[in-house]
């Protein structure tokens, strides 16, 4: 299809809710506007082809007005879900089939790595897609930032900070929980932020008794306090990851650690999940300009004839990578980036056996 052939083209958001996603949205729809494409917005992923919602219409016609100061708001105006993966449950077909019902030259699809996967299986029924990278995890492949993740990092800062003055008053251990199912963005980027002194992410399997051992050489230093941060996926050296009682879902590390870490110290641990704290909220001013920024990059993909592609940003230079190179694949903390080379020199403990 040629870039003169776009007439109209759809957006939805996808996953789980991350600060920037309306950014996204009014970056999308003014810039199909200026150039006079119609922009259908699709409620709560997918599911909104395929009938009304409880806040209105599956499908909205998006205009200047719709997307008018929305820019600082967190959520997405759209709805979003991370349930029901069409292609799971055997609705891929229908779903291209409704986009060409709908009559849509091209699909701007904005998520993570589920919903990015979802937007290649639809590329390969024939909708011409772009992908757009959104995720408080920061681990989509082949991009330097997503966003949702610096407004994540810097609550989860705010929050850690809060919790030192309360720690530091009572002499005890604090274990903050924060998201991160395989990847340790967060946990790392916020934990160096706010000074914690051990921070264990999925990438690096900890050794519990080398987290004591820091909080034991603390406390003869005088220092009663020590703050901990993991990422919800991290596990122990030989273990499995901490799931809710009853289910699949990730949670409750931070207690199990904090449990552990009193019987092997004798001090007093206590524990937080910062949990979905961290997707809400109002979006941080470089969360709001990366939004805007891979938005108008989506508009101009496509105005360029590009198809089945995601943006991507390296350093400040954009460029689109093929849906089937992000499909599947997530952005590990890599063991020479240079967030753990800071934490290693100024001696923060990752939980590694020495």
């Amino acid at each position: 299809m040629s870039p003169t052939a776009v007439r109209r083209i759809a957006l939805n958001t996808g996953g789980g809710d991350a600060p920037g996603l309306n950014a996204v949205i009014r970056a999308v729809t003014l810039g199909a506007l200026d150039r006079e494409w119609e922009v259908l917005g699709i409620r709560d992923g997918y599911d909104g082809l395929f009938g009304e919602h409880s806040h209105g219409e599956g499908v909205m016609l998006l205009g200047r007005d719709d997307v008018r100061d929305i820019t600082h708001m967190g959520g997405t105006m759209l709805g979003t879900t991370n349930r029901g993966n069409p292609f799971q449950v055997g609705r891929g077909p229908d779903v291209a089939q409704r986009l060409r019902e709908l009559e849509i030259d091209v699909l701007v699809a904005v998520g993570g790595d589920g919903s990015l996967n979802i937007a290649h299986q639809i590329s390969l029924e024939g909708i011409p897609t772009i992908g757009v990278p959104k995720t408080i995890d920061n681990d989509l492949e082949h991009t330097d930032l997503t966003t949702g993740f610096d407004s994540a990092v810097a609550f989860a800062t705010e929050c850690i900070d809060r919790l030192v003055s309360t720690t530091t008053a009572h002499g005890r251990v604090m274990v903050i929980e924060v998201m991160g199912r395989t990847a340790g963005w967060i946990a790392l980027h916020a934990g160096i932020a706010a000074a914690a002194h051990a921070i264990l992410i999925p990438e690096i399997p900890y050794d519990i008794s080398v987290v004591a051992d820091r909080v034991k050489e603390r406390a003869d230093r005088g220092q009663d306090f020590s703050i901990v941060v993991v990422a919800e996926g991290a596990t122990p050296i030989g273990g499995t990851v901490t799931t809710v009682e009853g289910s699949s879902r990730l949670g409750g590390v931070a207690a199990t650690i904090a449990a552990q870490l009193e019987e092997l110290t004798g001090k007093e641990a206590r524990s937080l999940s910062l949990g979905h704290l961290l997707r809400g909220g109002s979006p941080t001013a470089p969360d709001r300009l990366l939004g805007l920024r891979y938005g108008a990059e989506a508009v101009l993909a496509i105005e360029a004839g590009a198809r089945n592609v995601m943006v991507a940003l390296d350093g400040d230079v954009a460029k689109l990578v093929p849906l089937a190179d992000i499909a599947g694949r997530a952005r590990l903390v890599p063991p020479d980036c240079g967030a753990l080379r800071t934490a290693r020199s100024i001696g923060t403990c990752l939980g590694e056996p020495a």
